[in-house]
């Protein structure tokens, strides 16, 4: 097919952002090129973006896929409008042939090309992200600015860190090398040898309701750049941003004069479950997922054939042995607890905190006080029902509202959440977070994890309660509180781990459990940065080394085993 994207258009366009991104990852400093500020796209960008998304509305979203055997979909916004999309439904037995026919000539085409295809992709997304953050508000509910941001600029940088480590890891053998091995008064001998990198197969990517785009793109660009085609498969509630996505790729792939299969849409009917029967397709050779525990299990268990990626759930905990900035420790926490209503992986749970109180700037402050403290910071910050709506967003399905409504039988409420009513959306069911009061005696989370009873109501905090739900765990020392940390990482996992403490003793015993677990951790977090939030290029999300995910967002490990080098050598 003829490219109207040459290598050298691409390579104008593109190669100073792959050369700064890669100077990113070396230095973890600082960098996006990717503005994360409305305004920042135009005057029109904003009434553009919502009008392109209203457009999308009650359409068929048309992909000239091979194998579309007819339409589905049925996504509804957490905020009540039905979006009446139909998506292509395919029949995998024609799409999977038709994706692995590009194959030899995106090999062919080598990591430099592939990478500068990719940037050429993204930077599309980014024009449009007006437009992509309607679609995430719409189906994961989270609100705007959040969705703007999240959904946009800060998952086309976990995107583009993608490329920056397949690219490096790609180009860490040369692609030729003139070997000689001298023999004495003998002719040496003489080889030359090349190394292609090579991909493995078609990538599934499996995609979550809450980060459609955030979750997805690290998977999608590091399969798709180390040479690999890409099978969509999304979320059933939340198919439009990476219908979109796979509609600017295949539109970009066409251009640059490659096959557009080698990026597709599988989209499930109603109950029809279709990511379990393609993980275990013998074409399918990688699975990136983000989920539940109980599938990301079943895949690591079922998926033999394929490399699997999974992030699935933990129990994040947050140790409060003292601080020097109370004042500021109770509102960095207030928020990290009410962000998109404590919808992320990421989302504090639990936060450990001595029954016989801390240590602060403020003086001695109980159990009782720390929680009722953080409570009312809670409270204030969420009091003014427009700015509870800008941090909140709507609650992602009927689950998590079971749940938060489930609290009261938990333990004792420390704040109760309260109904919020949405302006503009009605039918949005938003809701403050509450926080549980709980007993964390050393006694009985041991028993639990002895009998196997961990979740049962005895001991709540000990199983993840995804959503607005956080437990105050009292403990009878902060020593108890570092061994309770100790085993919840390394029994159930944790993406994040927060810590406050003026003792570099504290610190360092906090530091040294979360080094033995594999877990990130934050120290005294008072400012703008929350436990919760991770910056693409610097921070690394979750670590591979606990149960919570299997794999880090981004690091060399994530992108090096989706190729193999496959050498030829010949007689010089």
């Amino acid at each position: 097919m003829a490219a109207q994207l040459s290598p050298q258009q691409l390579s104008e366009k593109h190669r100073s952002t792959l050369d700064q991104a890669l100077d990113a990852i070396r230095s973890r400093a600082y960098w996006s090129p990717h503005p994360e500020h409305p305004k920042a796209y135009g005057e029109s960008a904003p009434a553009d973006g919502l009008a392109a998304f209203q457009a999308l509305r009650g359409t068929r979203f048309e992909l000239d896929q091979p194998g579309t055997d007819g339409w589905t979909g049925g996504e509804v916004s957490p905020y009540g409008p039905a979006l009446e999309v139909e998506y292509p439904h395919v029949d995998p037995d024609v799409l999977l042939p038709a994706m692995r026919a590009g194959m030899g000539d995106w090999r062919e085409a080598g990591p430099e090309t592939r990478a500068l295809v990719a940037l050429e992709i993204l930077a599309r997304i980014s024009a449009r992200t007006h437009e992509f953050a309607q679609a995430v508000m719409h189906t994961s509910g989270q609100a705007f600015l959040m969705a703007f941001q999240a959904g946009g600029p800060h998952a086309q940088d976990r995107g583009l860190e993608a490329v920056a480590y397949a690219y490096a890891e790609q180009t860490r053998t040369p692609d030729a090398a003139d070997w000689s091995k001298p023999q004495g008064k003998r002719d040496p001998l003489e080889l030359r040898k090349t190394f292609t990198a090579v991909p493995r197969g078609i990538s599934l990517l499996i995609g979550c309701n809450t980060f459609p785009t955030w979750n997805g793109y690290p998977g999608l660009f590091a399969s798709l750049v180390t040479g690999n085609p890409v099978l969509v498969k999304p979320h059933p509630r939340a198919v439009l941003p990476l219908a979109l996505t796979v509609r600017v790729a295949r539109e970009v792939l066409t251009e640059a004069g490659f096959d557009p299969n080698l990026v597709a849409l599988a989209v499930e009917r109603p109950g029809e479950g279709i990511a379990a029967s393609l993980a275990v397709r013998p074409e399918v050779r990688i699975i990136d997922y983000t989920g539940s525990t109980a599938f990301g299990d079943w895949l690591e268990t079922h998926a033999r054939q394929a490399q699997v990626y999974t992030e699935k759930a933990g129990v994040n905990t947050v140790l409060v042995d003292s601080t020097d900035d109370y004042r500021g420790m109770l509102s960095n926490l207030a928020f990290s607890l009410s962000l998109y209503s404590g919808q992320m992986c990421t989302t504090p749970q639990n936060l450990l905190i001595p029954r016989d109180g801390i240590t602060t700037d403020a003086g001695q402050k109980s159990y009782d006080e720390v929680v009722a403290d953080l409570a009312a910071s809670v409270s204030g910050l969420l009091g003014d029902d427009t700015r509870a709506n800008a941090l909140l967003g709507a609650l992602v399905n009927p689950d998590v509202k079971a749940r938060l409504d489930a609290a009261a039988s938990l333990g004792d409420l420390a704040l109760a959440s309260r109904e919020i009513v949405h302006p503009d959306f009605p039918d949005a069911v938003v809701r403050t977070p509450a926080i549980v009061k709980a007993d964390g005696a050393r006694k009985a989370w041991e028993k639990a994890w002895e009998s196997g009873t961990e979740g049962d109501a005895e001991v709540p905090y000990l199983a993840e309660c995804f959503g607005p739900v956080s437990f105050a765990v009292a403990v009878d020392s902060t020593d108890d509180a570092l061994e309770l940390l100790r085993r919840t990482v390394r029994e159930k996992g944790a993406m994040t781990v927060g810590a406050y403490t003026t003792s570099a003793e504290t610190e360092r015993a906090i530091e040294e459990v979360c080094l033995e677990e594999s877990a990130q951790l934050s120290l005294n977090l008072t400012g703008g940065v929350y436990v919760n939030q991770t910056a693409a290029f610097s921070d690394f999300h979750g670590s591979g080394g606990n149960p919570a995910a299997n794999a880090a967002l981004c690091d060399a490990a994530f992108v090096a085993n989706r190729f193999r080098v496959v050498e030829v050598r010949r007689q010089a």
